[in-house]
């Protein structure tokens, strides 16, 4: 998985959307003490950053030095560097020492590239009982207006091949993923919870956003520019005149507490 982002570190971490503080005050709404949360596949911190304003302590783990080394630094987020050769017994440690410590677990867009057998057995290992929370979220498609979501939705299509299987997952919106936790309190099920972020943005940085996507990287691997003349000249035609718009983001979350 840190693979496919690692060419692409930087524009990810210049071009991907944040998340709605909504999103945050819920979670934390389910999580009875705020002491330490770990965000599993952090990237370059995006969503760490808005834990780091609700939890005592952060820890932000990923896969991808190159992601890391372009992320947030504040001083209770604590980054470190998950390879994908390090034992579980070892990332254990890199977590926390001691198990049942953890508030919260979080992972953002990033759940369809785990061994979720493996993840949930780590996940399970940390979480405070009774009362500790895992959620995880993705966002889908954006949509901007409907000239610009036409051109987007083709481009969509012919990306198609590039992708993983495991991007299946976001485009149903997480409803199928695996989640083997019990609903949180003031809930009867575990999602998905929708949400929105909204993003104003420039065409350059709508382009830099879907640059950012691995599979552009792959299809660019492998000779194909997704992005070429022809295209951006559509996303040209169907922006217009207009410097920048709002770009909305649909927000999925799934959120769930340990079950016993």
């Amino acid at each position: 998985m840190a693979d496919l982002f690692k060419k692409q570190a930087k524009k990810y971490s210049e071009n991907r959307p944040g998340y709605p503080d909504e999103l945050f005050r819920f979670i934390a709404s389910k999580t009875p003490k705020n002491n330490l949360a770990w965000d599993v596949g952090t990237g370059s911190g995006q969503a760490a950053v808005s834990l780091s304003k609700i939890y005592k302590n952060v820890i932000a783990t990923d896969a991808s030095e190159q992601q890391l080394a372009h992320a947030h630094k504040l001083p209770n987020i604590h980054y470190k560097h998950t390879p994908a050769t390090m034992s579980p017994a070892d990332l254990a440690r890199a977590v926390s020492p001691e198990p049942d410590a953890v508030d919260v677990v979080t992972v953002a867009q990033a759940l369809h590239w785990f061994d979720l057998p493996a993840f949930y057995a780590q996940v399970n290992r940390v979480l405070r009982r009774p009362d500790g929370v895992f959620t995880a979220w993705c966002y889908t498609l954006p949509l901007v207006d409907p000239p610009v979501d036409s051109v987007f939705n083709r481009y969509y299509a012919t990306s198609g091949p590039y992708w993983d299987v495991a991007r299946r997952l976001v485009d149903e919106e997480y409803r199928t993923v695996a989640f083997p936790f019990g609903p949180v309190e003031g809930e009867d099920h575990t999602g998905p919870f929708e949400f929105t972020s909204e993003v104003e943005m420039g065409l350059d940085g709508l382009l830099d956003y879907l640059r950012s996507w691995s599979a552009y990287q792959t299809a660019k691997d492998q000779g194909v520019e997704l992005l070429g003349e022809e295209v951006v000249a559509e996303f040209e035609a169907a922006w217009g005149g207009e410097g920048t718009k709002v770009v909305r983001f649909p927000v999925f979350l799934r959120i769930g507490r340990v079950v016993e």
